[in-house]
């Protein structure tokens, strides 16, 4: 098949498929439903920890997971979510959201969106001032 015809052959069919993902309410990013959603998320990337209790973030896109031995974060990526223990995170504030710096390379910070009212309990929980 000549490049003239295949090219924009192929053009017009990855715009087909991107369209008709979003028309289908695909590319929308992922919430959590409730805590329980997001302790399974938790769960599924660290399976070995007990997972207690979580608190949802304003915009439900992440959690704050109550441990045994301390906390840990889930928040959503695109249609995925991460998990990482916040062990040894730094915490800096916005006027609208926490942002969590990690000390790990795959992850390096997530931004949670917070409403004063979560960010209060989220501080308390935490124990930042």
């Amino acid at each position: 098949m000549p490049l003239q015809v295949l090219l924009p052959l192929v053009v017009v069919g990855i715009g087909a498929i991107a369209m008709a993902l979003h028309l289908l309410g695909l590319s929308k990013p992922r919430r959590f439903a409730d805590t329980d959603q997001a302790i399974q998320a938790w769960l599924r990337e660290a399976p070995q920890s007990s997972a207690r209790d979580a608190v949802l973030s304003t915009d439900n896109q992440a959690a704050l997971i109550a441990l045994s031995d301390g906390f840990g974060l889930v928040w959503c990526f695109g249609a995925d979510t991460v998990a990482r223990p916040l062990g040894d995170a730094t915490y800096h504030n916005t006027p609208d959201a926490l942002i969590i710096r990690f000390s790990d390379m795959g992850a390096p910070q997530a931004k949670v969106n917070l409403s004063d009212q979560d960010r209060e309990i989220w501080h308390n929980t935490l124990g930042i001032s």
